[in-house]
């Protein structure tokens, strides 16, 4: 699956030639810079001052891809234990015991990989780590059948620089269909899939971290868009036509939502990057943004080297 970025604004030229410069620094071969007549040979109905073409990038079915790891697991005699929740990790020299609502296990190295839990679980090892999990939800339609054709490939917008999210989109699936989004809404908790779930103590968490209150103060504009794009399919459309301006509302159907496990540092730092910690007596992945889902063979062989390197 091949991608592509577009500019449709003057302002960001520079962006994405800083994606072309970065993608030529970190070897990738075959990019092209498309000037604004030359986007119609990829992407017929896609419109943009300019733009990147990617042939390297691609998606997974990270279901699929999560149900073979477990396979692989099992077949190594690993064991999978699902529905239990976390309470502590206590030190014993040099082993762990972790506790459960289940029961209690010892090990010689913990490695948390807890998502939207991560920094919690940190905590119980490195109490004074100085980043926090802030939720936020992305939601998306996806493209009537008879409409699909109006998207080749992936088409992405070019990011804000200051802010960590890839902006609305157009994602050809794996299993066929194509999706049209997300926008990125502040979650009120941290398994906030829906707009109507709310946990006040998770809610209460987020909005006192001294970090979250620096960003809302920094971007509290794009936040209100965002929400604002969350009740109004109107303004979703619009943002989706900056790139495609055949779009219409009757062309979209609501589809699913996911939440982002950000990661928010205490002077209203918004992680935009992997973040790794070896603590001990545990390594802890902190942030993990995408293409989290398509780089997870990569990230795991970076924790296995760790584990390694601790001569367990």
């Amino acid at each position: 699956m091949r991608q592509d970025y577009r500019a449709t604004a003057s302002e960001e030229i520079p962006a994405l030639k800083n994606i072309f410069e970065r993608g030529h620094a970190n070897g990738l071969n075959g990019l092209r810079w498309l000037h604004q007549s030359q986007i119609a040979e990829y992407e017929p109905h896609v419109q943009g001052l300019a733009a990147v073409y990617v042939p390297q990038t691609g998606i997974v079915d990270y279901t699929e891809v999560s149900r073979r790891y477990a396979q692989h697991f099992q077949e190594k005699e690993g064991q999978l234990l699902l529905g239990e929740r976390v309470l502590d990790i206590q030190a014993q020299g040099t082993q762990s015991r972790v506790i459960t609502t289940q029961r209690a296990y010892t090990t010689r190295l913990v490695i948390n990989c807890a998502g939207l839990y991560s920094d919690k679980i940190a905590r119980l090892t490195y109490p004074s780590i100085s980043v926090k999990i802030v939720p936020f939800r992305g939601e998306y339609y996806e493209l009537v059948p008879e409409k699909q054709d109006l998207v080749r490939n992936l088409v992405y917008p070019v990011p804000n620089p200051n802010f960590p999210f890839l902006g609305v989109h157009f994602t050809r699936m794996i299993g066929g269909g194509v999706e049209a989004g997300p926008n990125a809404v502040f979650a009120f908790r941290r398994e906030g899939y829906r707009k109507t779930d709310i946990h006040l103590p998770e809610l209460w968490e987020a909005l006192t971290w001294p970090g979250f209150q620096k960003v809302a103060r920094r971007y509290w504009q794009i936040g209100l868009g965002e929400m604002y794009r969350s009740f109004s399919k109107a303004a979703f459309v619009r943002a989706l036509q900056k790139l495609i301006p055949a779009v219409q509302s009757a062309d979209l159907l609501p589809a699913g939502a996911g939440v982002r496990a950000q990661a928010c540092d205490r002077e209203g730092g918004l992680l935009d990057d992997f973040a790794i910690i070896a603590h001990e007596p545990a390594i802890h992945v902190l942030n993990a943004p995408s293409p989290a889902a398509t780089s997870s063979l990569s990230i795991g062989e970076t924790l296995a080297q760790m584990a390694l390197q601790r001569n367990l």
